[in-house]
Formats: structure tokens, sequence, C-alpha cells
């Protein structure tokens, strides 16, 4: 706790100096695997659930497909595995009890597709496709998302298994909520691809913050904040709290800096420096977590995150389906 106490000290020292210098902000702590050379096919993902995921992709991917389609076959793992506990069947509910989910999807053409606050859909990223290429929208919300969903053909579930019941009526006789978003408690699975011929798409899906008030929609669906991909460029997703990423329009932010001459580690750097200075002093900032993954249009990729224990996995042809751990800012 002393740790952290001096680190804000110094900061706040710091003042200007540091507020304006960004990626010249002091890194007390920097260990983690910065990125790679530039291999096609490549598909990257958040956390460990990202290994089933990246295997799912990687088939399509091995076989000469699409990148949009790897990323939407590969999320869909997390989503109906009920051990995922922040990911569609399965995840935390929010305090009363019901499980809503957020979803997006985007290609290298910016062609895109999200929905938000849906119940009773397994697979929302599926509906999130389908939005995409079935209507003029990029996004429908709650009934609205349920009614189309129940057009195209999809069935309505319990997604609110019996441990995921059962530790909400645990926490419900405390009612502490301080959305702790890390190694021990994933939130989301963010997924990037770039395929054969070097299209880039992205894929993110969530049951949000656990305990979260009804009716709050976090970054994942949003364009520009939890996914962003343009195929001049490359792509990008995030994971941690999503009003962080939310206000700092994330995930554009990390393309931005790439379309002007970042790595991907940089740029993931850079912007989880900027949600730093912007939220110090806040009252989440105690249990504020986010991290960042980027792939470039040439195959090359990165990560970063403002706390320690963000990791990710990565599939391609040089090392195979592994993890690695991000490179953070600080530690306690």
């Amino acid at each position: 706790m002393s740790g952290r106490r001096n680190f804000i000290k110094m900061a706040l020292m710091g003042g200007a100096a540091v507020a304006s210098q960004g990626l010249k902000a002091r890194t007390l702590k920097a260990t983690g695997f910065k990125g790679n050379s530039g291999s096609k096919p490549l598909v990257i993902s958040t956390w460990n659930h990202g290994i089933p995921a990246n295997a799912e992709a990687w088939k399509i991917l091995s076989t000469g497909g699409k990148s949009i389609d790897a990323v939407e076959k590969g999320v869909m793992i997390p989503e109906g595995d009920p051990e995922v506990r922040s990911v569609g069947y399965g995840g935390y509910p929010d305090r009363d009890g019901h499980v809503t989910l957020d979803a997006s999807i985007m290609d290298y053409n910016m062609d895109t597709g999200a929905v938000c606050f849906l119940e009773g859909i397994k697979h929302p990223i599926n509906v999130a496709r389908l939005v995409m290429d079935k209507t003029p929208h990029v996004m429908l919300s709650g009934e609205g998302a349920l009614q189309f969903a129940l057009e195209q053909g999809f069935k309505t579930e319990n997604l609110l298994t019996e441990k995921s019941k059962k530790d909400w009526e645990e926490w419900k006789k405390k009612s502490d909520y301080k959305p702790v978003i890390n190694i021990e408690n994933h939130d989301t699975i963010g997924m990037l691809a770039i395929d054969e011929k070097g299209r880039v798409a992205g894929a993110c899906t969530t049951s949000g913050a656990s305990w979260k008030m009804h009716g709050r929609v976090g970054d994942s669906p949003i364009v520009g904040a939890g996914l962003f991909v343009d195929g001049e460029v490359g792509g990008a997703t995030a994971t941690g709290l999503g009003e962080a990423v939310i206000r700092t329009a994330g995930s554009a932010i990390v393309v931005e800096l790439m379309r002007n001459g970042m790595s991907p580690f940089d740029a993931c750097k850079e912007a989880t420096h900027r949600i730093y200075k912007q939220h110090k002093g806040r009252p989440e900032f105690d249990y504020l977590q986010v991290g960042f993954i980027a792939i470039n249009k040439h195959g090359e990729y990165g990560s970063y995150s403002l706390r320690k224990g963000f990791n990710y996995a990565v599939f391609d042809e040089k090392g195979g389906n592994r993890m690695e751990d991000a490179v953070y800012y600080y530690e306690e």
C-alpha cells in the first residue's frame, strides 16, 4: 500500500511535466513481452480463455479463411463456457440478478455490428454479426436487440448458472461494489486477427462488470472504445474497467497512434498512460485496471496494461498457441 501511495505522490509532484510527456512517464515496473515480428495469419486475444478461443479461430485462419469469420467463431468458445464467469453463459449477473451481454465485431472495411444490454442469448457475437450483415445499423440494444435475435431464429436461454447465482447471493450479503478486474477476475474477451491476405478483424464480447447497475453498458460494444479496426492500419481491443476506456476512446486512440507510426506495443503503452493521467485521483483509481492488445497490418502485435496481472493469448505459425504476460505500468 505504501508503494502505491509513494507512486501517486511522485506522479502528483511531477505535475504538468509528467502529464505532458505521455510515453516518457516513469515506468516503475515493466516486465512481460512487448510483441512480435510480423506473422500472417495471426490471432491474439485477452486472458487465458483466449487459448481455446484462439484454437477455434486458427482452424479458419490456417485454412485460408477470413479474419472476420475467425474472430466470430473464436470468441464463441468462452461465450458458451459456463466456467468463464465474465463472458456469455455463466457470466456474473448485475445487482438485480440479470445476466446482460454486450458484444461487437468489426472488419477491415470498418463494417461493424454490435449489441448491448442483451438478455437470454448465449452468443451475442452472432447477433452482432447479423446486425453488421443484415441491417443498416451499427448497434441494437436491450429489447430491440432481443427482438432482432428472435426474428433471426435465436432461442432464449437462462444464462444464470447455479454457480454464478450462488456467488451473486453471497455478494448481496455485503453489496460491496468494487469491480476489480485482473488475472483472478477476468473481464471480457477481445480478439484480433489478421488472415493470410492481410485482412484485419476484431471481436469483443462480455457479460460486463460483476454486480453492475441494471442497464449499465461497458466499452465492449462501443466502436472506438472496446474495439476498433481500420484495415489501412490495424486493430485494437481493450479489457478492464469499461468506463475508463469509454472516457478515452481507448481502442480508437491505439489505432490512431499506430497510424502515426507507433508500434502496437508503444501505442498500447501511450493509451494506457493517458488513462492513468486522466483517472488518478478518481475514487475508482485504487481498483482501476485497463489493458490493450493491438495488431497492425503487417502482423506485428503488442500489449500493455496499467497494473500487473493482465495476460493474453497469441497463435501464429512460428510459436503456436501460447500465453504472454503484458508489460505493465506499475504495481502496488
